[in-house]
């Protein structure tokens, strides 16, 4: 099945009346999407401001923003976050936000929203400049934000190469979605590739499988999940027909895809790949231990210990480095053996520990900090060891410790993502380290071996 690039989303080759997005009872068409992103680009093309941060919810109001930036001829920056203390300190990234609510931001900031009306004639739209990228900005609890430049052909050619494996599939279906457009998962397949095939996309976030099962029953769906939504499935419920469900962002437990398989009738699809590579690796698990298999075009090379990937969707000839380790077999698939560095996963977020410490070393009392994950009844969090000042230790006794490591959380919020903000903490004389004065993970480990 052929895919249109994103440039001819609101072409003529599509009639006005085909559906693009609903909520509830209402479904938007070409024609109203077409009204709403004219509106938009004339409303930005009036506008000094080139680089503007899109903050939504709605995906369908999303589709606007991204296509009103590109046909004003500005730049879409997606920050990863629409939390407002971190687009505070993250405004030298943009001009001004685009959002389907005001945040309280105080700075250029345009709320979009629908007119639900078609423009009567159609609206002939500034072409996209060639060379239009999307700027993609880990979030602000990975570490400093990561800026990701995105060429708009690179995200088309991403849906080509996932229509190419799942259009046949994806055919007479609807996309429902329980992640946001903020990040490259969300953004290529909630977004990039329903619109690419034409298939109709709800504008709301599934939050909860009570929402997933409460859509009509009259439809197909392809579901876009992640591994934390399949794991709280509530089995008692009576799925919606589901012909595919998508699984990315982190490891998906081999007793979740049972537990979907028997829920839903259908074995998850699951993808590897990062917001810099874009997709690398596709499965489909019959069994636990199934390897991963490159998608066309991708290519990995070992370089120390370390991989380096080449794929046509990364634009640098050199290709990038790996955070995970991988393991080839001899026809060419590969296993995930874990991750380099002090990057970690949980519940599909990729968190610094780095960011996490430098977090806590700016909170009152904390002289010291040390990181790490830790797993308690197979569910993982982030555990953290800290020295404290004289005046912070004299006053944590008794119960004021366990107000005290409140506080810090409570402070922590505005600045983490909530599967960021330490679970177990230890406040400790002195972080041990070794003759080299490094910090041994094992031995850091020690201190969260008793189950309180």
């Amino acid at each position: 099945m052929m895919t249109l690039p994103l440039a001819q989303w609101l072409s003529a080759q599509r009639p006005d009346d085909a559906p693009v997005a609903w909520l509830g009872d209402h479904t938007w068409t070409v024609g109203q999407m077409r009204h709403d992103v004219a509106q938009l680009t004339r409303q930005l093309q009036a506008h000094p401001g080139e680089r503007w941060a899109l903050c939504f919810e709605d995906s369908y109001l999303f589709i606007v923003a991204l296509l009103g930036t590109l046909h004003a001829g500005k730049t879409p920056v997606i920050p990863g976050h629409s939390r407002l203390s971190l687009l505070d300190e993250q405004r030298a990234l943009f001009h001004g936000v685009l959002s389907d609510r005001t945040l309280g931001w105080h700075g250029p900031l345009f709320v979009v929203a629908s007119a639900k009306r078609d423009g009567g004639e159609v609206t002939l739209l500034p072409a996209l400049a060639p060379d239009s990228v999307v700027e993609i900005f880990t979030s602000g609890s990975t570490g400093t934000p990561r800026r990701v430049i995105k060429p708009v052909a690179s995200l088309d050619n991403e849906a080509a190469l996932l229509a190419e494996r799942f259009a046949e599939r994806l055919t007479g279906c609807r996309v429902v979605a329980s992640v946001v457009p903020q990040h490259l998962y969300g953004l290529t397949f909630r977004i990039f590739l329903p619109m690419s095939l034409g298939l109709p996309l709800h504008a709301a976030m599934t939050w909860y499988a009570e929402q997933l099962v409460a859509l009509p029953h009259t439809h197909r769906y392809a579901f876009i999940s992640s591994p934390a939504f399949l794991k709280r499935l509530d089995h008692d419920l009576t799925p919606p027909p589901i012909a595919l469900i998508m699984s990315a962002g982190g490891m998906l437990p081999w007793r979740d895809v049972e537990q979907a398989r028997a829920w839903a009738g259908v074995t998850p699809d699951e993808i590897y790949g990062s917001t810099e590579t874009g997709i690398l690796g596709w499965r489909y698990r019959a069994e636990d231990d199934t390897p991963w298999q490159p998608f066309a075009g991708v290519r990995f090379a070992q370089e120390h210990d370390a991989w380096r990937v080449f794929s046509p969707l990364i634009p640098e000839p050199a290709g990038l480095v790996l955070d995970d380790n991988l393991a080839f077999d001899a026809s060419g698939l590969f296993r995930l053996q874990g991750r380099r560095g002090r990057v970690v996963k949980i519940e599909e977020k990729r968190i610094s520990l780095y960011d996490v410490e430098q977090r806590l070393l700016a909170l009152d009392g904390i002289v010291e900090a040390a990181a790490l994950p830790v797993t308690r009844n197979g569910r993982q969090g982030i555990g953290v060891l800290v020295v404290v000042d004289d005046a912070t230790r004299a006053r944590m006794t008794g119960v004021t410790g366990k107000q005290q490591e409140l506080a810090w959380r409570k402070a922590l919020i505005p600045w983490l993502e909530p599967v960021a903000i330490p679970r177990y903490w230890r406040v400790i004389e002195a972080i041990p380290v070794n003759t080299m004065n490094k910090r041994v993970y094992a031995q850091l480990q020690e201190f969260f071996h008793d189950p309180a």
